[in-house]
């Protein structure tokens, strides 16, 4: 029979091995967050996605500027014929994020054509998931994706699941750097740690669902 002394030992060891294997797992994961970050994979492609961010009674916040400024850019470039600008309306807002994007790239000469709207997520599984399901319905599938540095681990991960073949060019003219951006890699460690685990639909739900009961928005 085991003492309870050397069982309290075998549970205590257990959890301390539980415990390492999990900060390892996030010291791994945060790695490749920042690897990423690191990478501009831009290529000739089909469509530019824009991941949407803050817009301000239909002006793009700084950050949603400058991911535009870059898909205008890429497009310019002739990396790909259409952009996609993705993000819903938040609480209190009276413009989405995808409808701003597209008004400031339709002023800076891109033609309503080669722009796609999609305007129906509000977190970042949402909207890909929404703009993959267009984009693929239109025979496209190779995209590039367009964020911030520290978002590209995931956004890449999250168009593979959803059948895309995904670059990743991040903006460098964002307006969040230097040691404002720690936090910013935190959240993307923890979010594609556990994304990866229990799947980035189901915590997208979850992370919606616990945001209506708080009355704020989900994790984007």
């Amino acid at each position: 029979m085991i003492g309870l002394g050397c069982l309290f030992r075998l549970v205590t060891r257990g959890v301390a091995l539980v415990l390492a294997a999990a900060v390892a797992y996030l010291a791994v994961t945060a790695v490749q967050v920042y690897q990423a970050a690191g990478r501009d994979q831009a290529a000739p492609a089909q469509a530019i996605v824009v991941l949407g961010a803050a817009q301000y009674n239909g002006r793009p916040s700084a950050d949603l500027t400058a991911r535009l400024d870059h898909a205008l850019d890429l497009w310019q470039r002739q990396y790909a014929p259409l952009i996609a600008v993705t993000g819903g309306r938040q609480p209190g807002d009276n413009y989405t994020e995808a409808g701003a994007g597209a008004v400031y790239l339709h002023e800076k000469g891109v033609p309503t054509g080669a722009i796609l709207i999609d305007s129906t997520g509000t977190d970042t599984w949402q909207s890909l998931e929404s703009a993959a399901r267009l984009l693929k319905a239109g025979g496209s599938d190779r995209v590039i994706l367009v964020s911030d540095p520290f978002h590209d681990a995931r956004i890449a991960a999250m168009a593979s699941q959803l059948g895309l073949h995904p670059l990743v060019s991040p903006t460098r003219t964002s307006p969040i750097r230097g040691t404002s951006t720690i936090p910013y890699y935190a959240k993307e460690t923890f979010d594609m740690a556990v994304g990866r685990v229990v799947g980035y639909g189901r915590l997208s739900r979850v992370s919606t669902a616990f945001g209506r009961v708080r009355g704020r928005p989900g994790l984007r």
